[in-house]
């Protein structure tokens, strides 16, 4: 029987020699929300008890909910990755750092990664094309303003469209993160305006291992999620050296993973990942930079 290839070419390894390379992505998302106070036509619809009325009327306790996240879920999650002493991705809604500047400061002093999620937390999937090239592009003013330094990745709020990908490649994206299809980063022909085309790089998110599941039905209890994440890992990292490199996404954000009764989690699962070697707990962008040098286009067929 013929399985489809590798995803990663023969003997490619990360910094180091590692063979499994884990990224941790802190999405900063309060702050950016739907806000009938802000003009918003409706309120936010994502919300922990999934108690958002019909009516365009303001939700106190759900601004209160997102709140907290940046209240304390952020000093918690910037406590257990000092400790830890690793790095990661913040993919940050401008506006929300625009709210919370000392958030912006603490993750361009840890050398952390910010990446661009849009101005507010919105759908760019119904935007049209001049729509969607100046959401993208505020969110990156916004970014460079409370962080010193452009972004270079890209995460939309669950959709994007046909031409993200172009619109990303005019502005200077390096990478492109709305994509659930490997474990492990590959290149995408982008088509241009004048018909030709110019890789892009892929960096694979992960949702089934993300700490939403806390909020979705059939819901995680925080054992059920520290378990499926080490599994995650574990096979990962067992494949990865079997196999080929791998690459596994850990998605959290500030209101969730950071209540109290959740936090101790990511704490466990860190010093799970602590306990091993042959792993390389890097952001995206050094993730993708490293797999663009190592990889040109077409060097995974």
């Amino acid at each position: 029987m013929a399985l489809p290839p590798d995803p990663a070419p023969k003997g490619f390894s990360w910094p180091n020699g590692a063979k499994l390379a884990l990224s941790i992505v802190v999405n900063v998302e309060e702050g950016a929300e739907r806000r009938i106070d802000e003009g918003d036509n409706r309120p936010e619809p994502v919300d922990e008890l999934g108690a958002v009325p019909g009516k365009p009327i303001r939700i106190h306790g759900n601004e209160s909910n997102y709140q907290y996240g940046i209240n304390r879920g952020a000093p918690r999650i910037l406590k257990i990755l000092d400790k830890a002493g690793i790095n990661a991705t913040w993919t940050v809604c401008g506006q929300a750092l625009q709210k919370a500047p000392w958030l912006g400061e603490a993750i361009v002093t840890r050398g952390d990664e910010p990446c661009n999620h849009g101005h507010k937390w919105a759908f760019t999937a119904f935007m049209d094309e001049a729509e969607e090239s100046a959401f993208i592009e505020k969110g990156t003013a916004s970014i460079e303003e409370t962080c010193g330094r452009r972004p270079v990745g890209w995460l939309s709020r669950y959709l994007h469209t046909d031409i993200t990908r172009r619109i990303l490649k005019e502005q200077g994206y390096l990478y492109h993160m709305d994509d659930y299809s490997d474990d492990f980063p590959y290149w995408a022909d982008v088509e241009m305006k004048d018909g030709s085309t110019q890789p892009m790089v892929i960096l694979p998110y992960a949702i089934d291992s993300n700490d939403m599941k806390f909020w979705l039905s059939p819901s995680f209890t925080p054992d059920m999620w520290l378990s499926y994440a080490k599994n995650t890992f574990n096979w990962l990292l067992r494949e990865s050296q079997e196999e080929g490199a791998r690459m596994m996404s850990l998605g959290l954000h500030l209101r969730i993973i950071g209540r109290p009764g959740r936090i101790d989690a990511f704490q466990h699962f860190l010093d799970h990942v602590k306990a091993h070697r042959d792993v390389w707990v890097a952001t995206r962008e050094q993730i993708a930079t490293h797999f663009a040098e190592s990889v040109p286009p077409g060097g995974q067929t």
